[in-house]
């Protein structure tokens, strides 16, 4: 069969037909090429020093911590900090130290076990303190694994996940509603109706805030029943950042909305929006982990702002004073994307 005659043949030109559809098609370009090379960027980013950075341990500030200190600097893989014995559960939660050392006779090892980092620097200050301390050899170091609630990475997860889950149903939500309403025509009958258009956008942020407790209830509830995962903070004060977390991600699906005519459209759109923030925003590892320089950017994101709002709550029972920049940070995100999306609004 010749080369022309093939490609008359009905599976060949199916496939190309199917193949030229599917390019045409911003969404499936953008998860098939752009997204993996989006992740692979800002994660080897955020992880490329990790194995060159020393890992940090701290070490309780009480007497003996000196020759710790000492023997894990000698160490090379090490960064050996003093701490308070108050602060040791949050830095372990945080991220910003994998272990505590206790020094004693013979030491203790305070860690999570969930954490693969947190086993790797047990074994590296094992060797490092191995007949460098008087306090006997390391191998016969106690270990206790932390498993108080509010101190395990659990705890630590579950405020991203519920900072990322807000952020996909207002944006998808809205998006969605308004493209479907668009290329259904309806949006265009509207236009005869006795309404503004700030009315008819205000209503559509609003009534998304009626599945802000189903979203809140069901994730909390889970964690709770199955990790017991608590809130350090008050209930109101938690209900707030979510409530103010929505509206600015009601605006933000509003400005990724208010031109687009398909789905395909607002797909990319608010791929492009919210991929750097489920990435970049500490869902589900420390923002720290990204260079210096981009932290000024990363932590203007909302969803950034959220998270550390709702961990502040959750983990160390802040009150609204407490995190007005991140309130301040997406009240504003809120308010110019809402004031955008009006001015540049389309019925059809």
């Amino acid at each position: 069969m010749s080369d022309g005659s093939f490609m008359r043949h009905p599976l060949a030109a199916l496939t190309l037909a199917r193949f030229k559809l599917t390019i045409r098609e911003p969404e499936m370009v953008f998860w098939i090429f752009v997204f993996p090379i989006l992740m692979a960027l800002a994660l080897g980013i955020a992880f490329q020093t990790r194995g060159e950075e020393p890992m940090p341990v701290a070490v309780r500030d009480a007497p003996g911590a000196a020759p710790v200190l000492a023997a894990l600097a000698r160490g090379g893989d090490l960064e050996g900090f003093a701490a308070p014995e108050g602060d040791e559960l949050a830095l372990l939660r945080d991220g910003r130290a994998h272990l505590v050392v206790v020094p004693g006779s013979p030491p203790t090892y305070r860690y999570d076990p969930v954490r693969p980092e947190s086993r790797l620097t047990r074994l590296l200050v094992d060797r490092a303190l191995t007949g460098e301390t008087d306090h006997g050899p390391a191998g016969a170091a106690r270990t206790e694994e932390v498993a108080t609630p509010g101190s395990r990475y659990i705890d630590w997860l579950v405020p991203g996940l519920l900072g990322m889950n807000i952020m996909g149903s207002g944006m998808w939500g809205l998006g969605f509603g308004i493209v479907v309403a668009r290329s259904r025509k309806l949006l265009k009958r509207m236009i005869a109706t006795p309404m503004r258009r700030s009315h008819f956008l205000a209503s559509l942020v609003m009534s998304r805030l009626a599945f802000l407790a189903l979203e809140m209830t069901a994730l909390l509830g889970f964690a709770a029943w199955v990790f017991g995962v608590g809130n350090e903070g008050s209930f109101a004060t938690l209900v707030a950042v979510a409530l103010i977390g929505a509206l600015a991600f009601g605006g933000l699906g509003l400005l990724t909305a208010c031109r687009a005519r398909t789905i395909e459209g607002v797909s990319g759109i608010m791929n492009v929006v919210m991929v750097p923030m489920w990435v970049c925003s500490g869902v589900f590892f420390a923002v720290t982990n990204f260079p210096e320089a981009a932290q000024p950017f990363i932590r203007v994101l909302p969803l950034t702002a959220m998270i550390d709002a709702l961990r502040g709550v959750m983990l160390n029972g802040d009150g609204l004073a407490g995190i007005g920049a991140e309130l301040g940070i997406l009240a504003g995100w809120g308010a110019v994307s809402f004031v955008v999306a009006l001015r540049v609004f389309r019925w059809q």
